[in-house]
């Protein structure tokens, strides 16, 4: 084997190996560590699966999780449905040359902190914020509403963040259909409406899968939009697992916890991925 050939070899080996050294000592390794901790007692020490059992056991944080999956749900849910609207327009009825200008303006939320945003919107929402001084000046209530501190004001930080996400990835998908699709079901006699329903939107529902499943790892991992904007007053997976960590100290638990919630993220991976084989199939 000559010297080139080795060289061509070793070439892409040593163009992944950071990436595989940094995957290795900042996910592998702390993963490890986690799962061998979920397996540990808090104080005897020594393995065991209580940690696992207490989730199960316990109503609390079985509630917990409950919690996390119906708040991700409609988070999802809300976003795909405002956002898919919002890429459209940008994609077929923003001239070409203002259509970077248009996702620049969309992505805006991006620019700013994300504690920024969340307080930013507890104000919003607050007893003497924007809303509910419209509310009460118009005449609609006469007393304020209680916004903040609620599920709806969790769900609407998060969707004002997410709609921007999923813009930008059902954008890039419409950009990526050619023109000729709908030509030829127009020839066919399809309308507008048969045309998106059977054309558009299956050809676009990878982007709407990528994105919807991107909200729901983000979303459901999230601890700061909860904890700002929920105000301690519904109990989710992420703050579950910080209170065993800051109020008791039981970091097994906490890793235990970690655990089942990657499970879920696993699990939705798997299903969104057959799902999305079978639709291409």
């Amino acid at each position: 084997m000559s010297a080139a050939t080795k060289s061509e070899r070793a070439l892409p080996w040593a163009l992944v190996t950071p990436a595989l050294g940094w995957t290795l000592l900042f996910f592998v390794l702390p993963f490890v560590a986690m799962a061998v901790s979920s397996l540990t007692a808090h104080e005897a020490g020594g393995f065991t699966l209580s940690n696992y059992s207490q989730f199960f056991a316990n109503p609390s944080y079985w509630q917990a999780m409950v919690n996390s999956l119906q708040v991700t749900a409609i988070v999802t849910v809300i976003s795909v449905l405002l956002a898919y609207p919002f890429a459209w327009i940008l994609a077929e009825q923003v001239p070409e040359r203002w259509q970077r200008l248009a996702l620049m303006l969309a992505v805006l939320p991006f620019w700013t902190s994300y504690v920024v945003r969340s307080y930013s919107w507890l104000l919003v929402l607050a007893q003497n914020g924007v809303v509910n001084r419209a509310l009460t000046g118009s005449g609609v209530f006469g007393e304020p509403l209680q916004l903040a501190n609620t599920r709806l004001a969790t769900v609407t930080g998060f969707v004002h963040f997410f709609v921007m996400l999923l813009t930008l990835t059902i954008f890039a998908n419409l950009k990526q259909l050619s023109p000729s699709y709908r030509k030829a079901a127009a020839d066919l006699g399809a309308g507008p409406v048969r045309t998106f329903l059977h054309v558009v939107l299956p050809l676009t529902l990878p982007g709407i899968m990528v994105g919807a499943f991107l909200t729901f790892v983000l979303c459901i991992g999230d601890y700061i939009t909860p904890q700002i904007l929920g105000g301690n007053n519904e109990l989710l997976m992420p703050q579950l697992v910080m209170m065993q960590i800051g109020r008791r100290g039981d970091f097994p638990l906490a890793s235990a916890l970690s655990i089942i919630l990657m499970a879920v993220v696993t699990i939705a991976y798997l299903a969104c991925a057959r799902w999305l084989k079978i639709e291409r199939a």
